[in-house]
């Protein structure tokens, strides 16, 4: 079968009854009660055929790891023998095949020394249910007779947070009761040094809502954010998965809950009699809602994987209904528990049950973190520069793990890790040729190559030699820096061409610093070249200076990864083009001054690269951002002063904000949407039309003061921005982005 989402997870039920009679059991208090025809105890059979099963399922998929839980009813009333023989036949199933994840969740009231070794043997973590204080937990968790429960399970507890078994100690789950006190809850399981807290909703659907004492739809929201509150002042002392959770996605990264999130569920049911169903929750709902047909003697996991139930539960976005698809935070909620989204007239097309709390929790948590968890680097320009350079690193480093058993690319690799070591002038001199903007065009090239099984070894090695060897020139080091050439020539990145030999030529030279410039050796003959030798030999890369304060900008037109952007490079300009092209850089820069002084100053923020682009502006005068890392901006050098302008400003604004999302987390399940934008005829993904608004904000500032407003332009931007701040794929960092739109529009308005 195809496109299935194959089974990560599995739930064994080893025993179908409980010694506790909680009155808020979803398998014994709700809905379905399929739990009185089954057998109290799994046996032996169904345990392999079980382990079979899931073990053909991850061969047949490849899975790395799978998870077995075992549960109940309560797991640890079917005896250590068959606990043993559940974990035996497991492991024997498995053995070669994948690892497996082993772990018991149960009440803790028979969790004895045991149960304990038999779980150390076998590495089977424990969670244990508990709902908090004394009061708490006696609210629920009695016995028949009415007894407490609550001293018991503190021992099973103290047992296993003892020194022989910690590590086995998974965490604590706790299912929410407004009526309880939050805080006192909170304190209750933080003093048991739980590894990890849970927090669940109680199961309820439209047709048997949540008990809400005080009769408001946000209860439940004000009594976990009384959690999250207090957590918060502790310091978070252990982890909440509820709440990280809504961190993770508020930041742009995956749910942490089935309960949240729009991630697809990769769980099963194994119940004691070998039935296979979909997640234990559904009982809550009707009688019959998680069953699929299927057994582990006549099915495989594959099947089941195929059911319309379990699919359902599969679709993300697509599986939720209407109203939560509109709504900005469905990204974190998902919807909720799938379950708790049943009404009898439509099913599970509905918001969940818990919906105003879900919205109310969310917002409350995004308010309450939304300064802290937006990435530094959308708010300091030199937190952005460190995270870029960190990024062509990581990118380098991960070229040299493709490379590192081609002999030429070692020899260069070890120059630049000599280079690295020759104290504050080597590493300074290392930093400017790896921030050079086309360090990274030649990179990503690279792994390209490396990823297509295309022969790029060698030509990655000439390159990386040339880098290396320029580190050493810049940095006035005595080490020995040898360049493989080829065409008569080699370029030294940040430096410029030199030309060792006729064209259609190739070989090795050796580079050294000398009093007043550079020498290359090639065979018995040395030439002098660099800033003062005036060899017609070396070809340097030219600059600009925008201005006093700022530092030279390379007019980049020899690197040969230069061509990277939408349209061709030009040709190495003659020494006239460039007077020229300068000039027109000079009243260029100095309209953007006049005009909108505050753009102008962050589009020279961090500029230090620019390359003359063959033709004319493109309507409108863009400026051309290309695959490169940040500095580097493509410029028509046919453009005029006032088109070079608008090039500037708009090709900076480009960088920018591509710059940012590589290194920081604006938006997820980009393309998921499709956003109306007003200056296009059909629906944009939520990155084009954050890339559009990025834009026109500084095009509309430049032309109101040069040509004057453009009709309906500010409205068509207030408009974007307010689709915007609704969208569900922005992140916290990307709202606060929006938000710094909206100052930059107000300025200008103004």
């Amino acid at each position: 079968m195809t496109g299935l989402i194959a089974f990560r997870e599995i739930v064994l039920k080893v025993h179908s009854r409980c010694d506790l009679a909680c009155d808020h059991c979803y398998v014994y208090e709700h809905a379905d009660q399929s739990w009185r025809a089954r057998p109290k105890v799994i046996s032996p059979e169904v345990i392999s055929h079980t382990a079979s099963r899931l073990a053909e399922h991850a061969r047949d998929h490849a899975l790395p790891s799978v998870t077995v839980i075992l549960h109940g009813g309560e797991p640890l009333l079917a005896g250590t023998a068959r606990l043993r023989l559940v974990c035996e036949e497991f492991s024997r199933a498995l053995s070669g095949i994948a690892a497996l994840d082993l772990r018991i969740h149960t009440n803790g009231l028979q969790l004895g020394t045991r149960c304990l070794d038999l779980f150390a043997e076998f590495g089977v973590r424990v969670g244990i249910s508990l709902d908090g204080d004394r009061a708490a937990n006696d609210r629920h968790r009695r016995f028949a007779d009415g007894r407490t429960s609550h001293p018991l399970v503190l021992a099973a507890v103290e047992r296993l947070r003892s020194a022989p078994y910690r590590h086995l100690y998974q965490g604590l789950l706790c299912t929410v009761d407004v009526a309880n006190d939050p805080v006192a809850v909170l304190d209750a399981l933080v003093e048991l040094e739980p590894p990890r807290v849970d927090f669940l909703l109680p199961h309820a659907t439209w047709e048997t809502p949540p008990a809400r004492p005080d009769g408001e739809p946000d209860a439940y929201a004000r009594w976990l954010l009384r959690i999250f509150d207090h957590w918060e002042r502790l310091g978070r002392p252990v982890p909440v998965r509820l709440f990280e959770s809504l961190l993770s996605t508020l930041r742009g990264g995956p749910s942490l809950t089935e309960s949240l999130g729009l991630a697809p569920t990769d769980l099963v049911v194994v119940e004691t009699d070998g039935t296979l169903e979909q997640v234990d929750s559904l009982k809550s709902a009707f009688e019959g809602a998680a069953a699929t047909g299927f057994n582990v003697f006549d099915h495989s996991f594959d099947q089941v994987a195929a059911h319309p139930g379990v699919r359902a539960r599969q679709l993300g976005l697509a599986g939720v209904s209407d109203t939560c698809r509109r709504c900005p935070v469905v990204r974190s909620c998902g919807g909720g528990l799938y379950t708790h989204r049943y009404r009898d007239r439509n099913g599970f097309d509905n918001p969940s049950v818990y919906c105003t709390d879900l919205r109310e929790l969310v917002d409350g948590v995004e308010g309450r973190t939304a300064l802290r968890e937006t990435a530094p680097q959308l708010c300091d320009p030199a937190e952005l520069a460190r995270s870029q350079e960190e990024l062509t690193r990581m990118l380098l480093a991960r070229l040299n793990a493709d490379l590192a058993g081609d002999p030429d690319w070692a020899q260069a690799w070890e120059l630049v890790a000599a280079v690295e070591r020759a104290g504050e002038a080597g590493a300074d001199a290392l930093d400017a040729v790896l921030d050079h903007p086309f360090t990274r065009t030649w990179v990503l090239a690279a792994l390209d190559a490396a990823r297509d099984g295309r022969p790029g070894g060698p030509e990655a090695a000439r390159r990386l030699t040339a880098l290396a060897a320029a580190a050493v020139l810049r940095g006035g080091l005595d080490l020995p820096a040898e360049v493989a050439y080829r065409d008569g020539e080699v370029y030294l990145p940040t430096l410029g061409l030199l030309r060792l030999g006729e064209p259609g030529t190739q070989g090795r030279a050796s580079l050294r610093v000398t009093d007043d410039g550079y020498a290359a050796r090639d065979g018995r003959s040395e030439h002098r070249f660099g800033p003062a030798a005036g060899d017609a030999r070396w070809q340097p890369v030219r600059t600009w200076s925008p201005g006093p304060d700022t530092a030279p900008v390379a007019l980049e037109d020899l690197d040969p990864y230069r061509n990277c952007f939408p349209r061709p490079p030009r040709l190495r300009l003659g020494a006239g083009e460039t007077e020229e092209w300068r000039g027109r850089l000079d009243r260029a820069w100095a309209l953007l001054h006049k005009a909108v002084p505050g753009f102008a100053r962050a589009a020279a923020a961090g500029l230090t690269t620019l390359t003359p682009l063959a033709g004319g502006p493109r309507a409108g005068g863009w400026g051309e951002a290309g695959r490169h890392g940040p500095g580097a901006l493509g410029v028509p050098y046919a453009a005029g002063v006032r088109e070079t302008a608008l090039a500037l400003l708009t090709g900076r604004r480009r960088t920018r904000l591509r710059a940012l999302t590589e290194v920081a987390d604006l938006y997820a399940l980009d393309g998921q949407w499709q956003h109306p934008s007003p200056w296009r005829s059909r629906p944009v993904p939520v990155s084009r039309l954050l890339a559009d608004v990025h834009e026109r904000v500084a095009v509309e500032a430049y032309r109101r003061a040069t040509a004057g407003p453009e009709p309906g332009g500010a409205d068509r931007i207030h408009e974007a921005l307010d689709r915007l701040s609704a969208a569900a794929e922005l992140t916290v960092t990307g709202k606060h982005l929006v938000a710094e739109l909206r100052y930059e529009l107000k300025a200008v308005d103004a």
